[in-house]
């Protein structure tokens, strides 16, 4: 048996072996060489701190007091990792997006970011997790006592060696895991560490497992015989407390704050988790193995005067085998400290982002919030945590005294850490869950499980027996621990569970369901619920991208590429800055925030920015993917507010179109009356001079040619009419034909003029035109322009009502275009007929009777189409003004 001293050696050479494969693997994660430590095995073995002295030691104990019950601690894990490995997976890749730090950082930003509700589950760790650290800090100092005997420093003190044990596992930690401040908070050294203890101790179980069966007994069926032989196999069988159990532990792999932090925190691949999903059932099943035989051949040889939970180090002591005693011994402080770094990293973590450091900013809120070193102070902040966490260790390990009921705190610490569940779950699966109703239910099953379960084993461990345990508070029975609401429970642990987990749950539902989200838990829970719809999957350890590239690319988005450009540009011009991005100065935030909140609103402005100012735990990527949704909710109130603006201009478009068609069907009625005209009138006129001119009383030669005109005249009438209909038709269903060549505006102009009847300065119109501006080339149907050109002509002919008609022809050349306009000195149209002017068979009320059926602007309009310019109305303040666009002739030509 080695000497205390010598043991002391050991365990320092183990540590500075954990030391230097901790210091080359953050030298190789610095070196960007990650290799080994970036691997899913290397990932997996560090999830085994699930693993610690309580199940490396307690196993034994637990199949020896109640049989195969030690099986639920690692039968829920298992059922998590191959069943609910959907939720594990959405769990690291929130955690990834997020860039979570801690399970009270998870709950925080899910909920709006809120410091109470971290707090809140900060408090609760750590009161869950100190009975826990006291119960690892004495598997060691139990196992101290074991194992050695006195050296030349005397007979080893318990409390001496819990204070140093305790003190070592502090400079551990704060080396290793507050040497800075990362981004992701990983810890590759720490990792790489805790990844080789999980080796050792499953080396040194198995070994002693191995000895036991093959060195012991005579191998498997000999051992089968033991065991059948053995009370371990008599013990009673309680299906509740086995399926209990196996939720409580299957909870622990997703609330406790050390399994949180090697799952989600330190995962630095997402796909390794594909492997850790067989590969960490397939540990827990190794460490497992040999734990009943090694409990039935410890009762065969101690029998039951002997502490169980020992056997794995007295065996191999008792029977000689003192080198594979050592083993086991590192084996067990491997359990112990890795759990212990773990825990204590995660909760420090915690208590500096969500109690210490909230308080610091709290009492130095008047200084400049841009002075000072804010990492110096983050740092400190840690250091002491962790140093604190350890303490708390400590002083509830002398509290108890190291006491056998101290071994029951690994249930208990696994169920106060459980109401945590209930917000978990509902934060990444229901966008409804919200911040008030996660506070009521975290808050009432922590005060349950305190109360039933927690006080009264604090209350006996110290030998505090307090009356107001035993007969409640008051005096009301029902309140008491030992009978909660009147209730005679032969397994306080299954009670307080069913009591605390169920208030909780349904607080969390009632209260999240009368509760309304803020904007910034709408952001969150848009974010989480639909994690893969806003993220994408983050391999490798990856630094953060500069924030005011960020901001840029937000406001990109939010604001448009041209306008937040310029006001990144001008802010940066205005700050002596040319050729890059601006300061991130509060001006300029403020000046942002404004700018964008007129898209998105003041309050998720405010967010987004924050959230890449404040260290980014919502990702660009995933503020942008929101910022669509929040943008929806923004642009559906507005469509809300102006929807009665809406519905009142079209009710005005609904009337201005009724009376459009009530004009129209005047002008149908007014056209089929002229056209009746237009076709009776030379119908009537052609029969009558063809009767007279077939009547047997000849006519003289005078009457027969004067007769033979007028019937000739009336038939080129009813032509052009039948002409213009048939023209109409052809154009507007794009059956025309042009020719079309070179020709001069003017000639055009000069053609329409003798064709309408109308020269300059004769005639009853006056036309007014300037033959310089007219000496314009075109490539065009020169026909189809001059029917546009002398349908105009002849509707001022028609309709100018000045005493003096006159017409001025004016043309002007535009980039691309030509356009020549025909202003009369009328009165012009009425403003009520101007929308139907270009409407087939629509006739003006100045018409006096002219001949015509209304045909001539529709069919004007048709041509200008096909020759691709335009014919417009262009109102003005006396007179009628069209204006004919023409493409200019190389635009034409090509």
């Amino acid at each position: 048996m080695l000497s205390f001293d010598g043991l002391v050696a050991v365990c320092v050479l183990y540590v500075l072996m954990l030391f230097g494969i901790a210091f080359l693997a953050e030298k190789r994660a610095a070196e960007g060489k990650a290799g080994w430590l970036n691997s899913p095995i290397t990932y997996t073995l560090s999830l085994s701190i699930y693993t610690t002295a309580w199940t490396f030691y307690g196993a034994v104990g637990s199949a020896v007091r109640t049989g195969l019950e030690f099986l639920t601690i690692y039968l829920g894990p298992t059922l998590i990792f191959i069943g609910w490995f959907w939720l594990l997976r959405k769990m690291v890749r929130i955690g990834r997006a997020q860039r979570i730090t801690s399970i009270a950082d998870m709950i925080s930003s899910r909920y709006g970011k809120s410091g109470a509700l971290a707090a809140l589950v900060t408090a609760l760790s750590v009161l869950g997790a100190t009975p826990y650290i006291a119960l690892q800090l004495q598997s060691v100092t139990l196992s101290f006592s074991v194992f050695a005997s006195p050296g030349a420093f005397g007979t080893p003190d318990a409390d001496q060696t819990a204070i140093w044990v305790a003190a070592g596992l502090a400079l551990f930690t704060i080396i290793f895991g507050t040497r800075s401040l990362d981004v992701n908070e990983r810890h590759p050294g720490l990792v790489s560490a805790i990844a080789l203890e999980a080796i050792v101790k499953l080396t040194a179980i198995l070994a002693v497992g191995i000895f036991v069966v093959w060195g012991v007994a005579d191998g498997p069926v000999d051992m089968l015989a033991r065991i059948e032989a053995s009370p371990v196999s008599q013990a009673s069988w309680n299906g509740a407390r086995w399926l209990g159990l196996t939720v409580l532990a299957g909870t622990a792999i997703l609330c406790l704050p050390r399994m949180f932090q090697v799952l989600v925190v330190e995962n630095s691949d997402e796909r390794h988790l594909a492997t850790a999903a067989w590969a960490f059932p397939l540990y827990l099943l190794l460490i497992s193995l040999f734990v009943v035989p090694i409990a039935v051949v410890g009762l065969e040889t101690f029998g039951t005067s002997s502490n169980p939970d020992l056997f794995v180090l007295t065996l191999p002591l008792t029977l000689g085998q003192e080198g594979l005693a050592l083993l086991v011994f590192l084996g067990g402080f491997s359990a112990a400290t890795s759990m212990v770094i773990v825990a204590a990293l995660a909760l420090s973590t915690m208590l500096s982002n969500h109690i210490i450091m909230p308080l610091w900013l709290r009492l130095t809120r008047h200084d400049d919030p841009m002075s000072g070193d804010m990492r110096r102070v983050a740092l400190m902040a840690r250091r002491l945590s962790i140093g604190g966490v350890l303490f708390l260790g400590y002083g509830y390990y002398r509290l108890s005294g190291g006491a056998d009921a101290l071994a029951d705190i690994g249930l208990i610490a696994f169920l106060g850490v459980a109401q945590i569940l209930p917000a978990l779950l509902g934060g990444i699966l229901w966008r409804g869950a919200t911040r008030i109703g996660a506070a009521l239910g975290i808050g009432s099953g922590f005060a349950i499980w305190a109360w039933l379960l927690l006080i009264p084993n604090v209350a006996e461990t110290g030998g505090l027996i307090a009356p107001v345990l035993q007969a409640g508070p008051f005096g009301i029975g029902w309140l008491s621990p030992a009978t909660p609401l009147g209730l005679q429970a032969t397994d306080p642990l299954l009670t307080a569970m069913i009591l605390s987990l169920g208030v909780n749950t349904l607080l969390f539902i009632l209260g999240s369901l009368l509760s309304f989200p803020g904007p910034l838990e709408r952001l969150q829970g848009a974010q989480f619920v639909n994690v893969y719809d806003h993220s994408r999957p983050l391999y490798g350890w990856q630094g953060a991208v500069g924030m005011a590239d960020d901001l840029l690319i937000m406001a990109q988005r939010i604001l448009g590429a041209g306008r937040a450009g310029r006001l990144f540009q001008s802010a940066a011009e205005a700050q002596g800055r040319t050729g890059g991005l601006p300061e991130l100065t509060p001006d300029f935030l403020q000046r942002l925030e404004r700018e964008m909140a007129g898209s998105v609103g003041a309050a998720t402005a405010h967010a987004m920015v924050a959230q890449i100012i404040g260290g980014a735990s919502v990702s660009v990527r995933d503020l942008l993917a929101v910022a669509d949704e929040t943008a929806q909710i923004m642009e559906y109130s507005s469509q809300l507010e102006a929807k009665s603006t809406e519905l009142a201009q079209t009710a005005a478009r609904l009337r201005e179109a009724n009376a459009k068609l009530t004009e129209l069907s005047r002008q149908k009625d007014a056209f089929l009356g002229q056209i009746s005209h237009e076709l009776r009138t030379p119908m009537t006129s052609i029969r009558a001079f063809s009767e007279i001119l077939m009547q047997a009383d000849p006519v003289d030669d005078a009457a027969r040619a004067r007769f033979s005109r007028i019937i000739h005249d009336e038939s080129l009438r009813l032509t052009r009419l039948l002409d213009d209909l048939l023209d109409l038709a052809v154009l507007e269903h794009g059956r025309v034909t042009l020719h079309e060549g070179e020709t001069s505006l003017g000639d055009v102009l000069d053609r329409a003029i003798r064709s309408a009847g109308a020269q300059t300065g004769t005639g009853r119109l006056a036309i007014r035109r300037d033959p310089a501006a007219e000496a314009v080339t075109l490539w065009t149907d020169a026909d189809r322009l001059a029917q546009v050109f002398i349908n105009l002509i002849s509707n001022a002919q028609k309709y100018c009502d000045a005493d003096a008609p006159e017409l001025t022809i004016a043309v002007q050349q535009r980039p691309g275009r030509v356009e020549v306009e025909f202003v009369d000195n009328g009165t012009g149209i009425p403003s009520g007929q101007r929308a139907l002017i270009f409407e087939k068979f629509a006739r003006a009320d100045t018409a006096r009777g002219a001949p015509g059926a209304g045909l001539g602007l529709a069919i004007s309009r048709e041509i200008m189409a096909r020759l691709g310019g335009g014919l417009s109305y262009v109102p003005s303040e006396s007179g009628v003004r069209f204006r004919v666009r023409l493409p200019a002739r190389a635009l034409r030509a090509a």
